[in-house]
């Protein structure tokens, strides 16, 4: 048997820490629907993404209905499931909205990232139960302000980096340039920590994002979100955009980035929920799981 480099270690929540806050994610691009797929299906996007929930262990229904010993019994998880849909009222015109998906992150362990990489596979799931996808970007709302980076154990300051090692093995020429954009709303704390930000994730052993340029940017340099901005301090009015490249466009990828970033921007005094937007800039291999 090889031997194994890395040990692995319980997560686990000190105290009886809150929630994280509410989480958010719009797919964006096209969706060829399946051919064998009845057009006048009512194929509930929230029902697909409660189950598959389920079925990889990630929900948390303690909380749902019943006496003390009832959720007792229940199985705490990663998110409870809020709301999800195909549309959305709020969606803007011609951005390209395919589906969206609202849980409640669980309280998160010490030496655990926000659950952004299982979030986002639940929701391709879900999405590629209705049709293809194919991806132009992923757009997320960050509750940064359920991290404690003091709480963080030293060996995992940043615990998205503990599974770079998923994205060893991947065809070299997948790589993918990208816009991320990254908005605090109407706080401009974002643009003021910029380079140190930058910095931060330029410390990280990682090469799943690489980044050559950063910049400021205002409301118009993203994809207005379709979410109530009462949900966030929105709207989008302070951001920064990273422009560099992901190992591969992929939920996985831009998923990894968003847990990394969250707790790098915790580490810098961040509060408050982020507006997360990750844009493939350039046209490749079809694809978007």
């Amino acid at each position: 048997m090889p031997e194994r480099s890395v040990v692995a270690q319980p997560g686990v929540v000190s105290g009886a820490r809150r929630a994280a806050g509410t989480m958010f994610a719009a797919l964006y691009g096209e969706l060829v629907p399946h051919a064998w797929r009845d057009p006048d299906s009512e194929l509930d996007a929230y029902s697909m993404f409660y189950h598959r929930s389920i079925a990889m262990g990630w929900l948390d229904d303690t909380s749902a209905g019943g006496g003390i010993e009832d959720s007792m019994r229940r199985a705490p998880g990663l998110w409870g499931t809020n709301d999800a849909g195909w549309a959305h009222p709020l969606a803007a015109a011609k951005a390209g909205l395919i589906s969206w998906f609202q849980v409640g992150a669980s309280a998160v362990a010490d030496d655990r990232p926000l659950p952004v990489q299982p979030f986002l596979r639940c929701a391709a799931d879900a999405t590629a139960r209705a049709g293809t996808p194919t991806l132009s970007a992923v757009q997320l709302l960050l509750p940064v302000q359920g991290l404690d980076p003091a709480s963080r154990p030293p060996y995992a300051p940043v615990p998205a980096v503990l599974t770079v090692p998923w994205f060893a093995e991947r065809d070299p020429e997948a790589r993918t340039p990208v816009e991320v954009n990254i908005n605090s709303g109407r706080d401009p704390a974002i643009p003021a920590i910029a380079q140190q930000l930058t910095d931060h994730l330029g410390r990280l052993d990682q090469d799943v994002f690489t980044c050559g340029s950063h910049g400021v940017a205002g409301q118009d340099a993203v994809i207005p979100p379709p979410l109530d901005d009462r949900f966030w301090n929105g709207p989008p009015l302070h951001g920064v955009v990273l422009r560099g490249e992901l190992v591969e466009w992929s939920c996985d990828a831009v998923g990894w980035l968003a847990e990394a970033v969250a707790d790098c921007a915790a580490h810098l005094g961040i509060r408050a929920p982020l507006l997360f937007t990750v844009t493939r800039t350039t046209v490749g291999p079809a694809g978007g799981r």
